[in-house]
């Protein structure tokens, strides 16, 4: 395998740059923070391909002082012999031909990976500069590019003992409005792509401050290694972490897993080690696999009795952490940017591979199997009381004519996309901000008191807290099995709470509420965070609002005589400053929340409001220092 011949011949050409430089959002999603990102995945995806070949062991990405990005790998270096097409050297077909390289036929690549198949040429055409070196054949070499065009041809450096490929380039400005490289994004992808590629050292260098950070991603362990990462937060069911690996068809696949106390299920899923965020046919083959052998083991070992229903789906996923990874030569994704795979083959051919070895797991760890199979028993029971809590309140609804409410003040449109709830706390709030609102658009939901904490307890428990039951009836989408956005009956929804201790911590429990059981509505940008003011600041009749400490003070400092009140609660307020601070759609704040990375939410909401006092503890220590407006 790793004494293929690599060279001009097994490039392959398809079309010219120029439509990359007029419609770069095809190629490369968007020409924001994630598009100018992809540049950087780009690159390294070439230097992925050859670890994947086996025929590369050290990779670095850096981020120079310039703002430029540099990828450097010891992989067999691109070919710069003369291509027979384009009669140029493979290096300059590469970089300024869109659709040219070594993925598209012959047997450079078994597998490969990249975001569109586009390449590299591609990062090259949304370039100011750009530098390819090649060591290869005893010598270096090299060649620069701006906006997808060459600036010097192929030129030797000198003799070289090593192999590899370095890529500098500076995104164009013209292109990206903002060239901001996030360390944490950058960090986040290496650790992710060194599981994915067990074996292969990640270097990653940040020098644009004098202090040169450098970080480094090495992992023997390769995905079940990734799953002991995402589980370290958590409390574990079991010992033994199940990984396994296997070789169908040319398919290559490869699982991982681990159960933990927690309800929710973590499943992320990879084809040619691009993360397939919709999932696809080899993560409907997992967990058709994960079914089906779980049932079969725990009615061969009497753990589910002949007269008792089966396992479902759902059951098997809660407290599920699960890793799937294939390698396949012609991955078939659904969508511009790949978030589905849809090759049918990859559905049977994981399904086999883990159910082989899933049922040789369970067998040699029968501890671990019965802590498995016993947590989704569990599952099947809560779920079974769920659905009859729900049904009670289907009942209960449907005999009081499928009423709402009886404290929610609701609002005379009927259009979702007009409509928004303010979600306050108490009755004193919700009858100041009933007086406030327009009635018309905007509809008010008081809740006493603070609502319980889901994320320590299953949904037949939730179901039976008066406040959450009037809170998912008010929104009209349902929960669980039931729920459907389609039916949501206002597009704003606003957690309007005080800003004091207690205002903050149901805030936090809303969040973690809508976050484990309505995220499609935050997905869907319909969650807000009402922003009241935190100061009346007034001068004889003259008043001014302070949002935040830095206003107050930039305020204050051009007043001389003035008095000043800090707002603890909604309550405080007449219904005229209500309106006019904190409900008028002209002049107040709302934050849209937003899910930037589910499993660092999904890691905060355990710290925070899990079982697991230590973690809250530590962190609470770590940031003490940094909380600012703390009401004691």
């Amino acid at each position: 395998m790793h004494n293929k011949e690599y060279t001009a011949k097994d490039i392959y050409v398809l079309e010219g740059l120029d439509p990359v430089r007029k419609r770069p959002g095809m190629y490369i999603g968007s020409t924001g923070i994630d598009g100018l990102h992809h540049l950087v995945w780009e690159c390294l995806d070439n230097s992925l391909d050859e670890a994947m070949g086996g025929y590369c062991y050290n990779i670095e990405v850096a981020i120079l002082a310039d703002n430029k990005i540099k990828v450097s790998d010891d992989g067999r270096g691109i070919p710069v012999d003369k291509h027979a097409l384009t009669k140029k050297s493979a290096l300059e077909t590469i970089m300024t031909t869109l659709h040219a390289g070594g993925k598209f036929g012959g047997d450079a690549y078994k597998v490969s990976g990249g975001l569109h198949g586009v390449g590299v040429s591609v990062v090259c055409a949304l370039s100011k500069y750009m530098r390819a070196e090649v060591s290869r054949d005893g010598f270096s070499f090299f060649q620069e590019y701006s906006k997808g065009k060459v600036k010097t041809s192929v030129k030797k450096i000198g003799t070289s003992r090593k192999t590899g490929t370095t890529i500098i380039f500076e995104p164009d400005p013209e292109i990206f409005k903002e060239i901001s490289f996030d360390e944490k994004k950058i960090l986040k992808h290496l650790r992710q792509q060194a599981y994915l590629t067990k074996g292969t050292r990640i270097v990653f260098k940040d020098e644009r401050k004098k202090e040169v950070k450098k970080y480094s991603f090495y992992f023997e362990g390769g995905i079940a290694s990734y799953v002991k990462y995402l589980t370290k937060d958590t409390i574990s069911r079991h010992d033994s972490i199940f990984y396994c690996s296997g070789e169908k068809e040319n398919v290559f696949v490869e699982a991982s897993l681990r159960y933990t106390e927690e309800y929710e299920c973590y499943e992320e899923s990879f084809a040619n080690n691009i993360h397939t965020v919709d999932g696809g046919t080899h993560l409907t083959g997992f967990r058709s696999s994960l079914t089906r052998t779980f049932n079969d083991y725990a009615r061969k070992n009497e753990i589910i009795k002949e007269s008792e229903d089966n396992l479902s789906g759902e059951d098997i996923r809660e407290g599920l952490t699960a890793v799937i990874s294939i390698k396949i030569k012609e991955p078939q994704f659904e969508g511009q940017t790949k978030a589905k795979l849809g090759n049918p083959e990859a559905k049977s051919i994981v399904d086999q591979v883990v159910s082989e070895h899933l049922t040789d797991f369970l067998e040699r760890n029968p501890q671990d199997a019965k802590a498995i199979i016993e947590k989704c028993i569990l599952s099947l029971k809560a779920r079974k009381a769920a659905k009859a809590a729900k049904e009670t309140i289907l009942r209960k609804g449907a005999m009081e004519g499928l009423s709402l409410p009886g404290k929610l003040a609701d609002c005379a449109s009927r259009k979702p996309e007009d409509s928004e709830i303010f979600i306050v706390e108490g009755d004193s709030a919700g009858g100041s901000c009933k007086l406030a609102r327009d009635r018309r658009f905007q509809a008010i939901l008081p809740l006493r008191g603070k609502i319980l904490n889901v994320e320590r307890a299953r949904l037949d428990k939730i179901l039976s807290s008066k406040e959450i039951r009037a809170l998912i009836i008010a929104l009209g989408t349902g929960i669980g099995d039931d729920f459907n956005i389609e039916k949501i009956r206002y597009h704003r929804i606003i957690l309007t709470l005080d800003a004091d201790v207690d205002g903050s911590h149901i805030r936090t429990l809303l969040l973690t509420f809508f976050y484990r059981y309505f995220k499609p509505i935050i997905e869907k940008g319909y969650l807000y965070i009402a922003q009241p003011p935190l100061y009346k600041i007034q001068t004889g009749k003259d008043i001014k609002y302070a949002y935040a400490e830095q206003e107050k003070n930039d305020i204050i400092k051009k007043l001389k005589n003035f008095n000043i009140q800090r707002y603890k609660g909604l309550g405080e307020m007449n219904p005229s400053q209500l309106w006019e601070t904190t409900m008028n759609p002209e002049n107040r704040i709302l934050r849209q929340v937003q899910i930037e990375d589910a499993k660092e939410a999904d890691r905060m909401f355990d710290i925070l409001m899990g079982d697991d006092v230590s973690l809250r503890k530590k962190f609470i220590q770590t940031y003490a220092n940094e909380v600012k407006n703390l009401d004691i």
